[in-house]
């Protein structure tokens, strides 16, 4: 595991910090700086209260909570901060569960995964080398 150093501001008085829970843990918690329904169907923007300077070649992923996910169905939706960002970090949430979800003030409701990127360098061809798998789409091994 590396580390790198990640400059934070704050942009409200009551927002909490991205927090590691444990030694470890690939994701910092982010936490709700509202109280919230999201009804069944639902999706709801969560301003998050920073911003970040994350060094070229890095970037940070916002994914769901595997509790939240599991137990009532809640999905992070998009989630790619690129490390030019100096805006408001937010979180779009979807209730992909058959109730409504109550989210208080202070609640986790999502991680932030720190990432090295590769950028990749497209080179237009003609053909593709064959392999064993050829066009085969979903399923097309069985499961």
């Amino acid at each position: 595991m590396s580390n790198v150093s990640i400059k934070i501001k704050k942009l409200r008085e009551d927002v909490i910090l991205p927090s590691y829970a444990l030694n470890g843990d690939a994701g910092m918690d982010v936490f709700s700086l509202d109280d919230v329904v999201i009804n069944s169907g639902e999706r709801h923007v969560f301003p998050l209260g920073f911003a970040t300077e994350i060094p070229n070649g890095y970037c940070a992923l916002i994914w769901d909570k595997s509790g939240l996910s599991s137990k009532y169905g809640l999905k992070v939706l998009g989630g790619v901060i690129d490390s030019n960002y100096r805006g408001e970090y937010m979180v779009c949430i979807i209730n992909l569960g058959e109730y409504a979800c109550e989210i208080k003030k202070g609640n986790k409701i999502a991680q932030i995964l720190i990432q090295p990127i590769i950028q990749a360098e497209l080179i237009e061809v003609e053909n593709l080398n064959e392999t064993d798998r050829g066009l085969g789409k979903w399923g097309s091994t069985g499961s």
